[in-house]
Order: C-alpha cells, then structure tokens, then sequence
C-alpha cells in the first residue's frame, strides 16, 4: 500500500475545507468553533483512497487566516504535495503568498493548483485568475504545475482533481520505511475506553502494536496500545501514514503538540542547531543575534540566530548559521523548519537543518564543513560526523538518530567508509583515521614526557593514560591494540624502543643494591636500609628495584622487602627437599631451615602463599608447587 501526504493551503475563506469535504465526504472542520464561525482554526485531517492503485492520500487541511499560520505549520511538515486553493472570486491574496513561499522553502516535492468557486464567476474571469496564477507561481515549484477550476457546490470538476491527485501521487517516492520511527505529534486527546490518544504523520521508519515507544522532548517511555490510521484500526504503521496511536499509561496532560514520538534510544532533544538559512524576498534585515519563531515538524519555540561570517542577513540572501533555542526540539540532519519574525509576525524564511547536535565554534571559524553537511553525499556527512566526535567516537544509534536516511543506505555508506580505512569500528561505536590518529599523537606526547621525567620506570600506568585522555576503558584498550608507536606490556604503556637507561652512577647503585640483596641473602636490607646506606631517595631505590626485578634479578616479597633471584631460587630448593621427607611445615621449622629470623620468614611464607607455592593450613604449610 502507497500512502501520500497531501496539504492544503491557501487564504481563509477560499474553500479549502468545504473542497476536502466535497473530494471526500468528511468534514475536516472538527472544532465547534470552528463549525460556529465557518472558518478552519485547527488542522483538520481526512483520506482519499484509491484501491485499485493500492494507493491512500491523508488530507491535511491547515487554517488560512494570517494568525493561524503557527497551526498550518504544525500541519505543513510532513506533507507529500500540496493543494493550493485559490478562490475565484478573490484571486490571489496575502496568505496564498504566506503559504506558498512556506511550501517552496519545506521543499515540497509537487501539487496542484485549484481554482475553487468556480460557479460564482464567469468563464473568462476564471481564465483572467488563471494567468494572474501563472505569474504568481513562476520560479517555485508549482511553476508546472496543473489549474484545476472546481465547485465544491456543484460538483463541477471534482472527478477531474480526484484523478489528478491520484496520478500526481503515484508519482511521489515514499518516504522510507527503513528508517528509525518516528512522528511529530499535531494531536493528544483521551478517547473514553482507550485512554491517551496522539496523531500524526510518521516521516519515518515502522511502528508495531506492543511495540515501546518513547516521547521527546519530555522523554517518557511508553508502550503501543493500538494503532489506527484513516479510522482503521492496524497492526503495524508506516513511514507516510496518518497515524493515531494509543498509548498505556499516559496522561493526556503529560503531552502536547510539538512532542514527538520515537523508536526508543536514537533520537536526542537539542537546544542548538547548525542550519542553511535562505530568506525570502522583500522581507525585513535579519541581523546577528535577532530573535525568531522557528517551526520544525509540529513544534515551535523562539530562537536567537547566530549567524556564521555575517552580522546581518538581507532579503533574497542565504548562509549557515546557528540558532539556539528557548525549548529543545527533535530534529535531524536534513529536515526542514521554517522561521517567522519575532514581532509583528511574519514568515521570514527557512531551509535545512544540517547538525542538530553541533560542535562549538567561533563564528569566524572556517564553514567548510557545514557546506559538506549541505551538498555532500551520504557517505562524506557520516564521515564528517563521525570526525567531530573526536576519539570518543559515535554509536551507529547515534547516526541513525542524528540523519534523516534509511538504514540500508546508512549501513551500506558506513561499510564503505570502513573498506576506505577512513573510519574504524569497535562494537558499536565508530571511530574517525583522524581521530585515532590524534588519539596516537596524545598518547605518544603523553608517553615521551612520562620517559624524560622518569627515565627508570620501564612505563605509563595504562589507566593512569586513559583517565587523562577521559576515554571509554573498552573503547580505550581497543584503540591501544592498534596504536603504531606504543607497546602495551600488561598494565604499563611506553613507546616502542624504549629503554630504561641507567647514567653511569645510577648503574653503579644498581650494583650495589643487587651486591647488598645477594649478601644479605635470607636476611637482606629492607629499602629504608638500603636509603641510608647508599644516601638515595626513596623514589630513587624504588626505580632502581623496579628495574632489577623486571630484569628478574630479584624478587619483590612486599613493598619494603625484596630477595635477590639467587636466595629465592636457593629457598624453592630447599623447601622442595623439606617436603620430599615430611607433608607440613611450620614458621619456626621455615625460619629455621633458611637461617633467619621471624621478622623475615612469616613476610617470605606470605608471599609463597600468594604465588601458590605453599598453602596455609592451621599453623602449618603444606606444598602446592609441584616438580
């Protein structure tokens, strides 16, 4: 089944909605005071089907009246093609331009124009309103658009606009249901039996009963009741459908207009956008910090407009641009929005949402990127995305969430981009070649200072590393097995063709200390001794003991006492021949067999019940070392 979005628009009192009701039988006018007034307040909804085509066209019927256009837009945003009424007896009025200028900047993709009234005019006034429509619509994409004169009253050609509906929506490429779901909501009200009730058109994406949903930017989590679209109740709802959605265990109160409805854990409120703004012609100076209304999807809140190498933006212009708004919104890369003065009210322009989720930037920094993010390919936005996250890298939840694209195409641009070697995965997190690299210089300057200021530890503590960079520890040891220039050895870091270099003298204490351990034997110094002995510090010994036992020439016991190799390999020997003869040992038999004293045989015991050489049994030892 192909659904279609179509929108009217036009000035108040043309007949845009008395014409939905004549196409389809429906009153889009649900309000009673709408009904009293005879006028569309709010946006009114109702359906066209074609089954033979397998084809459903929504109706969205927005209000005319210049005060309304805040509820038109609410409306305007997910629309396929658009009708503009325009009515016969009046012609061409100040909302028909309003509402045309917003259709050509949210980029709708066709429509039709259709003269409405026909029956109150002459046949050569209808031709005379005609060519007046000619001119108004040159240059925007109703340009080619056909005119299509109409009576909602008597019918006359109704068949002729029903089929060119159809035809010009069979023409329209669907908007992708492989995408991640999601729906700006235009509607909440409490259905009695049901509960919570919230409409609109899903942009994107696919939506299942029980299925979770989540709504932003208020971030509730929810659970799918039922689904309805076009007054039908349906298991599953489409990316381009009118879709009302019952939610469990929501308050109507909890939501409003503006909010929007998601597949859980993609999508992220923001309070600051990068976008393409273009102005429209004959409007007022838009200057640097100004204050405007913007519109994305259904929502609206007030923006301060930062713009990029400009201080003042003038009719007909366009530039990339910051706002940052009063209200977080949903938004991502590639919707539409649209921007009205801040006082008195007026549409000033619109365009493209480029990063909803920006870097910091001076405003005379370079825009090369945002012009990537404006005419690149698929692949190049993803690449340059991914760059700016730096070393921590992004989750492809986070791309999906961040572009307005399918997945496939996400996916299949990702895989090319890992094929290039231009970017790196680990799990699912996805790392830039410049950001690795980066992270490889960082770590590097890191290690060299670390080698200059510490000459005698043989490396960096790994975690002592990663908490500088403020890295993720998995994402961390990843990126670690691929640095070029860093030798990971257990939990220490150094640059490879490091060496711990002794001066002359610091070789001559290393001596010293090995001469004092080896003679010492099951007696030796403890460190303070050694301190005293050879007049260094503490640190100094430390480095030169570090060194030895990494050399395997002697043996750390705990942090004062250390054994030269020799004495530990003579007292494995010896305890192994205690063992041959007898199955326990005692402290006072160990301290014994070593010649020592107990200040030094319960520290030795300890450490060979660490290393699982011995096992502590009551007050004695058994041997756990085989051979």
């Amino acid at each position: 089944m192909r659904n279609v979005i179509l929108g009217t628009a036009g000035h108040i009192d043309h007949g845009k909605s008395s014409l939905v009701k004549a196409l389809t039988g429906t009153d889009p006018d649900r309000l009673k005071e709408e009904k009293d007034r005879g006028i569309t307040i709010d946006i009114g909804f109702a359906d066209l089907a074609f089954p033979e085509e397998g084809l459903t066209v929504g109706i969205v019927d927005v209000p005319g009246h210049e005060k309304l256009i805040s509820n038109m837009l609410a409306g305007a945003g997910g629309i396929d093609l658009v009708l503009m009424v325009i009515a016969a007896d009046e012609g061409i009025m100040p909302q028909s331009r309003e509402h045309l200028a917003i259709c050509d900047l949210l980029k709708i993709k066709a429509g039709l124009i259709v003269i409405t009234k026909a029956d109150l005019v002459e046949k050569e006034w209808l031709g005379l309103v005609a060519d007046d429509i000619k001119d108004f619509v040159k240059g925007t994409f109703l340009e080619h658009a056909a005119i299509i004169a109409v009576s909602s009253k008597t019918g006359e050609n109704l068949d002729v606009l029903k089929k060119a509906i159809k035809d010009l929506a069979l023409t329209i490429s669907p908007k992708t249901s492989d995408g991640i779901f999601r729906m700006p909501i235009d509607r909440v009200f409490t259905l009695k039996g049901f509960g919570t009730v919230i409409t609109g058109t899903a942009v994107s994406g696919m939506l299942s009963v029980d299925a979770p949903v989540e709504i932003l930017p208020v971030g509730m989590m929810t659970k799918v009741r039922g689904l309805h679209s076009h007054g039908k109740a349906i298991q599953k709802a489409y990316a381009g459908q009118r879709v009302a959605i019952n939610l469990q265990g929501v308050e109507k109160d909890d939501l409003q207009r503006g909010d929007v409805a998601v597949a859980p854990s993609n999508f992220v409120p923001t309070r600051t956008l990068d976008l393409y703004l273009e102005l429209l012609n004959n409007v007022p100076v838009l200057k640097n910090r100004s204050l405007v209304h913007f519109y994305t999807g259904t929502a609206e809140t007030i923006a301060r407009v930062i713009l990029y190498e400009k201080e003042e933006l003038k009719a007909g212009e366009s530039c990339f641009c910051q706002f940052r708004l009063q209200e977080p919104v949903i938004a991502v890369s590639g919707d539409r929005y649209i921007v009205r003065r801040f006082s008195p009210l007026e549409t000033l322009g619109g365009g493209e949402v480029l990063d909803p989720s920006p870097v910091r930037r001076r405003r005379k920094d370079g825009i090369q990127d945002l012009s990537l993010l404006h005419a690149g390919k698929l692949d190049e936005k993803l690449a340059l995305k991914i760059e700016k996250a730096g070393p921590a890298g992004i989750s492809t939840h986070a791309i999906q969430g961040w572009i307005n694209a399918g997945l496939s195409a996400i996916q299949s641009a990702i895989n090319g981009l890992r094929q290039s070697g231009l970017i790196m995965k680990h799990e699912e997190i996805l790392i830039h070649k410049h950001a690795f690299d980066l992270l490889n210089n960082r770590v590097t300057t890191l290690l060299k200072t670390f080698h200059k200021e510490h000459p005698l530890k043989p490396g960096m503590p790994k975690e002592e590393v990663r908490a500088l960079l403020n890295s993720d520890p998995r994402l961390f040891n990843f990126l670690l097995t691929s640095l070029r220039d860093v030798t990971v050895d257990k939990d220490l870091l150094r640059l490879k063709g490091f060496k711990v270099a002794l001066s002359g003298a610091e070789g001559a204490h290393k001596e010293k200390i090995l001469g004092m351990l080896i003679k010492g034997e099951f007696q030796p110094p403890i460190k303070t001794e050694m301190s005293e002995a050879l007049k260094l510090d503490q640190k100094q010994i430390n480095d030169i003991l570090n060194i030895l036992a990494k050399e395997r020439s002697v043996v750390r016991v705990n942090e004062s006492i250390y054994l030269s190799a020799i004495a530990y390999d003579k007292m494995i020997s010896t305890l192994k021949s205690f063992y041959a003869k007898k199955p326990e040992l005692t402290v006072a038999e160990f301290r014994d067999l070593l010649q020592t004293s107990r200040k030094f045989a319960l520290p030795f015991l300890e450490h060979l019940d660490a290393a699982k050489v011995t096992l502590r049994v009551g007050d004695a030892r058994k041997l756990l070392l085989k051979g």
